[in-house]
């Protein structure tokens, strides 16, 4: 295994507790928010139980928000992890990452333009694509929106 995979593990575990709690403050506020409403106080009145209620109710109201602010949280682990690898601080130099080949490329970049260009764009449409998952999967399951 040696260094270079306890390298990876550190980054990924130290970008994976830091991004979750964005999330958690969404689904936080989103819960209480939902808890007292009427159709969940209507549940609870006429003995509902409460894993029916999470599982028929609070979920599906969640779940868009979640799975936005998760992908949200994806794309700019990826920013991190390639602004960390620019800087030198990411991977090992043997994992070729697209902040790694920014900053090999910025020696050159008077002679070779190209060499900046495509980790840049690769990084930027990666981004606005999960972005734009992230969008269309709310879209697609907020309730709020798909009764329109």
């Amino acid at each position: 295994y040696g260094p270079e995979r306890g390298m990876f593990v550190l980054i990924v575990v130290s970008i994976g507790i830091t991004s979750w709690m964005p999330t958690a403050r969404i689904v936080r506020g989103d819960v209480l928010a939902l808890k007292e409403r009427e159709f969940i106080l209507a549940a609870q009145s006429i003995g509902t139980s409460d894993v029916r209620i999470i599982l028929r109710h609070i979920l599906p109201n969640v779940l868009s928000p979640i799975l936005v602010s998760a992908t949200l949280g994806i794309a700019n682990a990826i920013i991190t992890e390639s602004a960390l690898s620019f800087l030198g601080l990411g991977f090992p130099p043997d994992f070729p990452t697209w902040g790694r080949l920014l900053n090999d490329a910025v020696d050159y970049m008077q002679l070779y333009p190209e060499r900046v260009l495509w980790p840049g764009l690769a990084i930027s449409l990666t981004v606005l694509s999960i972005n734009y998952l992230g969008d269309g999967l709310r879209d697609a399951l907020d309730p709020r929106i798909r009764g329109r």
